[in-house]
């Protein structure tokens, strides 16, 4: 498809003049509080209409160039942050599953480094819209944000990829998705996807905001598609993303992307590196190089998603289900690597949980019939049951100051959240939900507890759901949304907090279809 194209149903077609019917007169002031729409015209291109969004002290503008094919923007505007947007915005009507994508180059090399450039799906023209956009900022930061309700605060989700020459937004059902070029130009997945809520029809288009209420900025966006999706064909491709999130502001950003299913992050003791398991194997996964590296394990080859390191940071304790039976074991090792020694002889038993003094393992192990949470000392020995409910009792952590171990259990109908002393006494439930929520992991400071929601309808921690990670404050109880993702089974079956607590790592996934 030619730049500046547009594809709906199949069939290419051009805009004309006739859009103009359509449009309101431009209303010409300094201060615009509102998006009046400026006359359509022929040198739109594949858009019908432009309008300023929200409270602009400059009056934007947009350009076609067929020739070139290419369309440059200028617009003012605060932000587009927080619960309401300023920019300009060059758009049309769709609704549906839909792409956009673009190479975008800023005009001038000065400017405020979060001046943005574009591209948007937007419910309304209002200032407060849901919507989301794939942005790229002026320092080459590039990312995915959103505002899932009216008036809302704005969220990110950051892209592991600086300054990509074209970027894509793809919207397929309830979810939207970030694409970024690689250094041949190609567009890949970036990780970056949302679930938001746009229905029938809206707007999309291309953007730009100056960062700055009293300034103008300008990009060139060229070789722009737009296209109406056809439905989905083929078996879908699995991506992992390994992404981080700050506690404080619910903002995330991908550190890694990967075709293949990986699992269960781990935060290494000196805030470093990330651990996690893929294809039945460990990796480190430095965040600085943004390299995984594969951790020798032995004969240990089908390692899965319950695996720790030791409160010094010293040893992992990993579940592998390399034994003839199949059943899932417990071994430690170094955490560069080695020989696994045994810990559980009998299956199955997964690792959740290290004692803070390190010298006993939680885990979750099937006896006589029935999943129960039971310890055992690293040194060896005899394991401990703690719990005898009927049904299932899994995910057991110990408290940064080992005063509890925290657990989920569904014991009262559900799955919900419980804690007991580290003896199995004193066993409560700490959170009455209507959904099922499973793997509590309190934070290193021992102010928050980090937790796996999934819908009530959902039975089990199966993969490929839509889930949240919430937080609850372990000092009133109170809980908060920490990210909506698709994910499940392998987003944080263990501990995952960063050293200093202000940030957690988990794995999101991506269903993508072939067309």
């Amino acid at each position: 498809m030619k730049s500046g194209s547009v594809i709906f149903n199949g069939v290419p077609t051009a805009l004309t003049l006739a859009a103009a019917l359509f449009c309101l007169p431009a209303i010409h002031a300094q201060r615009r509080r509102s998006h009046p729409l400026i006359p359509a015209t022929p040198n739109l291109g594949i858009f019908t209409q432009q309008a300023d969004i929200g409270t602009v002290l400059h009056p934007g503008s947009a350009r076609f160039d067929p020739a070139k094919n290419t369309y440059t923007i200028t617009g003012s505007g605060e932000n587009m942050w927080f619960g309401s947007d300023a920019f300009h915005f060059l758009f049309t009507k769709v609704s549906g599953d839909v792409s956009l994508s673009a190479d975008i180059a800023f005009v001038g090399a000065t400017g405020n480094d979060h001046r943005k450039a574009v591209l948007v799906l937007r419910q309304t023209l209002g200032p407060g819209s849901v919507y989301i956009d794939a942005a790229r900022h002026g320092n080459g930061l590039t990312s995915l944000q959103f505002r899932d309700a009216p008036n809302a605060d704005t969220h990110e989700v950051e892209s592991a990829v600086s300054a990509p020459q074209r970027i894509r937004i793809l919207k397929r059902g309830n979810y939207a998705y970030l694409f970024v070029s690689d250094n041949t130009g190609k567009l890949a997945p970036s990780g970056a996807a949302m679930r938001i809520p746009l229905t029938g029809d809206f707007y999309i288009g291309l953007g730009v905001c100056s960062h700055d209420k009293d300034v103008s900025e300008t990009a060139l966006f060229s070789n722009v598609e737009l296209q109406q999706l056809p439905p989905a064909t083929g078996s879908p491709t699995l991506y992992s993303t390994l992404e981080t999130v700050l506690v404080a502001s619910t903002d995330r950003r991908v550190a890694y992307v990967s075709p293949t299913l990986l699992e269960a992050p781990n935060w290494t003791r000196d805030g470093k590196a990330l651990i996690f398991n893929q294809s039945g194997l460990l990796y480190r996964f430095d965040l600085a190089t943004a390299t995984p590296t594969q951790i020798p394990t032995g004969p240990q080859s089908h390692i899965n998603n319950d695996h720790g390191l030791s409160p010094d940071g010293s040893q992992l304790a990993i579940s592998d289900q390399s034994s003839p039976d199949a059943a899932s074991r417990i071994y430690l090792l170094p955490t560069a690597g080695g020989t696994p020694r045994p810990i559980t002889p009998t299956g199955p038993s997964y690792w959740h949980g290290w004692s803070p003094d390190g010298s006993s393992l939680a885990f979750t192990a099937q006896r006589n019939g029935d999943f129960d949470i039971y310890t055992v000392p690293v040194a060896g020995g005899a394991e401990t049951r703690l719990t005898t409910a009927k049904g299932l009792d899994d995910g057991p952590d110990y408290a940064p100051d080992g005063s509890w171990i925290y657990f989920n259990s569904e014991r009262s109908g559900h799955m919900q959240l419980w804690r007991m002393k580290p003896d199995g006494s004193v066993q409560q439930q700490i959170l009455t939900e209507p959904t099922n929520d499973w793997f509590p992991h309190p934070s290193p400071d021992g102010k928050w507890l980090v937790y796996l929601a999934y819908d009530p309808s959902v039975t089990g921690h199966p993969a490929a759901k839509d889930v949240e990670l919430r937080l609850m404050s372990l000092a009133d109880g109170k809980t908060k949304l920490l990210a909506k993702l698709f994910g499940g089974q392998g987003t944080i079956n263990v501990p995952s907090w960063s050293p200093d607590s202000s940030k957690l790592a988990f794995v999101s996934y991506e269903l993508l279809p072939q067309n």
